[in-house]
């Protein structure tokens, strides 16, 4: 195993594992707390990135919350297609630490 910034990676993971562990590892580095929807803590800090969250439509890959309400939603995609799924929000800046 390998110790990358906040987590432990496998040399014999998948892309898909690979890139969760990079969006994991970033999302800790901006203050944000990781979680499985499976093993949820709302009550563990402020700032939450829950993976794999259901919502009305599915699983969001990551849903952010802060003080226990969702404010944001990840959907990660391959870097190669990133650029055609390009919607621009406007975003009201959170201060979470």
């Amino acid at each position: 195993m390998i110790k990358c910034c906040f987590c432990y990676m496998t040399l014999n993971q998948n892309p898909e594992q690979k890139a969760r562990d990079n969006i994991d590892s970033l999302l800790q580095q901006a203050g944000w707390m990781v979680q499985s929807a499976k093993n949820i803590n709302l009550n563990a800090g402020l700032g939450q990135a829950v993976r794999e969250y259901q919502t009305d439509v599915g699983p969001a890959d990551y849903v952010l919350f802060i003080d226990k309400k969702a404010v944001g939603v990840i959907e990660a995609k391959k870097a190669d297609l990133g650029h055609k799924e390009v919607v621009t929000l406007d975003w009201t800046v959170f201060p979470i630490f």
